[in-house]
């Protein structure tokens, strides 16, 4: 009778403490890049005309899009000036914010092995009420920050 082929071996366990490290490669990295944007806006100074390109949606219509603004309020952040930063731009400023909860919870699942208590193992995938109901902020905040009482919503 002919001896039953061996069967596959086992996976090697990964090596004690390199596996969290390698998995925050890619959360590191993108820190990494954000440091240095949010560092060279820092360093160059968005209210000098001529260091960075015009909103072409200001310049044709005159209108404040939703990201007007978001660069000077890159520059005040930087400076750790928050009031001027909502200043400039109050949705950009919020969305920074949301980012990096979004940042925390993705090294918080990196070092956990891809298992995070709040989220049960899936990646976080929006909604489709999620996604409206942001564009629908996006929308309102435009249309207050071009109004005649949303002053304070200017850059």
């Amino acid at each position: 009778m002919p001896a039953a082929p061996d069967p596959a071996p086992s996976p090697a366990p990964p090596p004690p403490g390199g596996g969290a490290v390698r998995r925050l490669f890619a959360p590191l990295g993108v820190l990494a890049g954000v440091v240095a944007a949010f560092g060279y806006v820092g360093a160059v100074d968005p209210h000098q005309p001529g260091h960075y390109p015009v909103c072409p949606v200001l310049r044709l219509t005159g209108l404040y899009c939703p990201a007007c603004g978001g660069l000077r309020g890159a520059h005040a952040l930087a400076h750790g000036d928050l009031p001027a930063a909502l200043r400039d731009n109050a949705l950009a400023v919020l969305c920074y914010a949301l980012l990096a909860v979004c940042w925390l919870v993705w090294c918080a699942r990196s070092v956990a092995g891809g298992r995070f208590p709040l989220m049960r193992g899936r990646p976080f995938t929006p909604r489709g009420w999620q996604v409206r109901a942001f564009l629908g902020v996006v929308v309102i905040f435009t249309i207050v920050r071009n109004s005649p009482f949303g002053g304070l919503l200017t850059p």
